[in-house]
């Protein structure tokens, strides 16, 4: 399934929504996060995720909060998603704060939303290895797994941590060869795959305390 413009969507914000569901028929990654703020890191896996699972889109999900950060130091959500619309350089990466529409502030919630009101688009979760690691902290860790594909894309110093660790472990045997990475989108979860590729080693922390000595 390709990029076909006749039927791809255009960005939207969170009141274009469509209410009773939505017939297009994409393979679109799931990006989310916090973008406190978005770096060049974040449009590198959008693009990585692009190229080599032929995606369609890319959706950059601003979330309206984090349940497992502080809330001290998070910029205004319209402050993190201008900063996300501004790596938005191709009609394939879409900037948008569809979770604060939707109500939702953990992933399960949001993938079973977005089924509803996209009921033909075959969605991919993406994260950073670093995410993947961790993703046993994350609520109802297990049933999220078995909601949408996952695609793990390299980070410094966190790549043995994450294959060697407690998520890669539970789920050894649902890792996809990597020469079937390609219709990871089209897999019925649980399912998911290592992307490797170059490595940005940049963070949102970083910045921040890089503006903040300025």
């Amino acid at each position: 399934m390709g990029g076909d413009s006749a039927s791809s969507p255009s960005a939207f914000s969170v009141d274009q929504l469509p209410r009773w569901g939505d017939g297009r028929r994409l393979r679109v990654g799931l990006l989310g996060g916090s973008f406190n703020p978005a770096h060049e890191g974040h449009a590198q896996i959008a693009h990585r995720a692009i190229r080599v699972l032929g995606l369609d889109q890319v959706w950059l999900m601003v979330s309206p909060g984090n349940p497992l950060k502080p809330t001290r130091g998070m910029a205004p959500l319209a402050e993190r998603l201008a900063s996300a619309q501004a790596l938005a350089d191709s009609p394939a990466i879409v900037a948008t704060a569809i979770e604060a529409g939707l109500g939702t502030r953990y992933a399960l919630d949001t993938v079973r939303r977005l089924r509803i009101r996209f009921p033909h688009v075959r969605f991919v979760w993406l994260m950073g290895a670093d995410v993947f690691a961790e993703l046993p902290r994350w609520s109802r860790w297990r049933e999220f797994v078995r909601s949408v594909p996952i695609a793990v894309a390299p980070r410094p110093h966190s790549n043995v941590a994450a294959l060697r660790g407690r998520t890669a472990s539970v789920l050894a045997r649902y890792r996809l060869p990597s020469g079937q990475v390609r219709a990871l989108a089209e897999k019925t979860p649980p399912v998911w795959a290592f992307l490797p590729g170059q490595q940005n080693g940049i963070s949102a922390t970083d910045l921040r305390r890089s503006r903040a000595s300025v």
